[in-house]
């Protein structure tokens, strides 16, 4: 295996990698993914370089519901304990923040739509995250936060969450929000959301969703991160 490869986890149709994918073939790239709730493989981890997990409407906690949960888990661990560059995004974030032993709990509110980020000191001076600037505009979809695990730093807070993401060991990054939205990606969440999109204090309609997205430009960010993450080099292939 020659080139660099990402593997996408993925837990729902709707939730796919968005600009990730962009981000990805621009380099050269290669790309594989495992849908787990079509109950497809995961692949051997000396296979691909990168693990990338994407969100769902899941908790962390549906095992029993979702019994390739507890094998996605396991699967997140060993890539962690390979020392590879590892991505969670929303629920990737939460199970990665299960796997490493912090909690996951439900927020007092729904956190759906544009809101702004502040990040922390910390986060500003770090080798990877620092890449975000000091506060942005980010897309949201989440009714659970995670708390921070021992020994990470942690990104970031908007006024719903305090827990935005973290990262540890400058191979892991979890974020509860949503970097790689892109206006078809936001299309498909409405779609499939359209249920929660109900007046709350942190939820918005699905007019300022698709005029926000369209008024994103975080991407350039967001990709100056990915690079930074990808540069590390997995310490253990075996």
């Amino acid at each position: 295996m020659n080139s660099f490869r990402i593997h996408f986890l993925e837990h729902a149709p709707h939730e796919r990698p968005g600009s990730i994918s962009e981000w990805a073939q621009d380099r050269g790239y290669e790309v594989s993914g495992s849908r787990l709730f079509l109950d497809e493989p995961l692949p051997k981890h000396q296979y691909f370089h990168m693990l990338v997990v994407l969100g769902g409407p899941m908790s962390v906690h549906d095992v029993a519901k979702h019994p390739w949960l507890r094998e996605e888990k396991h699967f997140i661990e060993r890539a962690i304990e390979h020392g590879m560059p590892v991505l969670g995004i929303c629920l990737g974030a939460q199970l990665i923040a299960n796997v490493l032993g912090a909690q996951v709990t439900p927020m007092n509110h729904k956190e759906i739509g544009w809101h702004e980020i502040i990040t922390t000191a910390d986060a500003r001076k770090h080798s990877i995250v620092s890449a975000f600037p000091e506060r942005f505009p980010a897309f949201h979809w989440h009714g659970e936060t995670f708390s921070i695990p021992d020994g990470a730093i942690n990104i970031g807070h908007s006024q719903a969450c305090l827990n935005q993401g973290f990262t540890l060991s400058d191979r892991i990054v979890a974020l509860q929000f949503h970097p790689e939205m892109t206006p078809r990606l936001a299309e498909s969440f409405v779609k499939e959301g359209a249920h929660e999109l109900r007046p709350a204090p942190f939820v918005q309609d699905e007019l300022a969703i698709m005029d926000g997205v369209h008024r994103y430009n975080g991407h350039n960010y967001f990709f100056n991160m990915l690079d930074r993450l990808a540069e590390r080099p997995v310490l253990h292939k075996s």
